[in-house]
């Protein structure tokens, strides 16, 4: 079962999109699978809306998949949403990866925006039903407590068939929806080991469903840095105290071998999909870190069995 690695980032690190679009074309000649933007919605630090900023990267490329690294549903409306995945994807030739999840129920975001993190997990459940049944109808019609549709339409439909709609978070809901609606699951900031025990309970899930998660849907991400330099210890400050022990808990800074030994313990628990996110001072240091990993990580993961 192949592994595969691709590059994500949340602030953008990019000064100039001349370097942006040269980082794109390496990213594109070489082995990296995929492009990955996590979704911020409030930030005084440049975090752009990830669907647009896919977009660019569609239009840019023609072999790298696009990922979001996850959509907050309770931010988005699900009839919007699921037209934008439909055209992302059927405009970037069935590439798109997208990933929602429900969010931290202690994100300022909430309150910010005059939302409410209160059954947020219902809400986006509704909203899924709605999104994947837009996906692959012709006429839906959903009434539900939080949202409602009326002889619904939209088009184009996604090219892939399935898309691939992974989903995000590790509670027993989460566990849940992601068979319910999922065709894959992305860890949240998860050490290997507790990131083991969702797959686990994901397999068990789908038996008790009948539904079955392709076995090369798993994913998790990484932060990483290679070789000398400082690390940015900057990378999640302005985050919650939970965030940043998370962070840590998935954070690599070394060689190529302690990338992929951390990629070995996560394969053996049954991961193969993997987001590396680099950490950097600069857009030339995230250049250097992604030519890095190509060069001396993606083409070992061959042999990791």
């Amino acid at each position: 079962m192949a592994i595969r690695m691709g590059v994500g980032f949340g602030r953008f690190p990019f000064e100039s999109m001349k370097t942006f679009r040269r980082w794109l074309d390496a990213c594109e000649e070489g082995g990296i699978d995929s492009i990955w933007q996590s979704d911020r919605i409030l930030s005084r630090e440049p975090y752009h809306e990830p669907l647009t900023l896919l977009s660019v990267i569609a239009g840019a490329t023609e072999r790298l998949k696009i990922g979001m690294n996850a959509v907050v549903l309770g931010f988005r409306d699900p009839v919007n949403f699921a037209r934008q995945c439909a055209s992302l994807d059927v405009l970037s030739e069935g590439r798109l990866l997208p990933v929602v999840g429900v969010g931290r129920g202690t994100s300022p975001e909430w309150h910010r925006t005059g939302r409410t993190p209160k059954a947020r997990g219902a809400r986006a459940n509704e909203a899924l039903e709605i999104i994947t049944r837009l996906w692959t109808e012709e006429r839906v019609t959903f009434e539900g407590e939080f949202y409602q549709v009326r002889d619904a339409t939209i088009c184009p439909q996604p090219v892939q068939q399935p898309i691939p709609l992974w989903i995000g978070g590790s509670r027993a809901a989460a566990i849940r929806r992601t068979v319910r609606f999922g065709t894959g699951w992305l860890a949240p900031l998860q050490s290997p080991e507790d990131a083991g025990k969702a797959v686990v309970a994901i397999k068990a899930e789908a038996n008790a469903q009948g539904r079955r998660i392709p076995d090369d849907h798993y994913g998790a991400s990484i932060l990483y840095r290679l070789q000398a330099g400082d690390v940015d210890e900057s990378f999640g400050s302005d985050q919650p105290a939970e965030v940043r022990e998370a962070l840590a808990r998935v954070t690599v800074v070394g060689d190529a071998e302690a990338i992929l030994d951390r990629v070995r313990t996560y394969h053996a628990l049954g991961i193969d999909k993997f987001v590396a996110i680099p950490l950097a001072n600069s857009e030339a240091e995230v250049v250097e870190q992604t030519r890095l990993l190509d060069r001396e990580v993606i083409p070992a993961l061959a042999s990791i069995d």
